[in-house]
């Protein structure tokens, strides 16, 4: 007589994706892209204009740290709180809080660069 094992169950089925996550996840990651973009682009034209800096009040070189280290830090943020977010998104779990968090986070780092910024020249 011959003995037959019974097949494994069938692994469990995927939870379903939630279609309003991936939209504001995604609406986020965008929205941070954008301020981002444009944040850059000001601190930019902040230092472009920076005709009038009296070097008794005010450090070009600072103001130029203070900026170009609040675009880096706000890219590193952004880089690395998208990877968590889609990694989110892939495994099906909640995505929106990690993306709103690195939109919040990026945010700050833009404020702290003009309050860098604001020192260095005299504001």
């Amino acid at each position: 007589m011959t003995y037959y094992q019974p097949l494994p169950p069938p692994p469990p089925a995927a939870p379903p994706r939630s279609t309003a996550d991936v939209v504001i996840s995604i609406v986020v990651m965008v929205l941070t892209v954008l301020f981002g973009a444009g944040a850059a682009l000001m601190g930019f034209f902040l230092l472009a204009f920076l005709d009038h800096c009296p070097p008794q009040t005010c450090s070009v070189d600072g103001a130029v740290t203070a900026v170009g280290t609040a675009v880096v830090a706000a890219a590193a943020i952004a880089l690395v709180g998208f990877a968590i977010t889609v990694v989110q998104l892939v495994r099906r779990k909640p995505a929106w809080p990690f993306a709103l968090g690195t939109f919040v986070l990026c945010a700050v780092a833009f404020a702290l660069g003009g309050i860098g910024y604001d020192a260095a020249v005299g504001g």
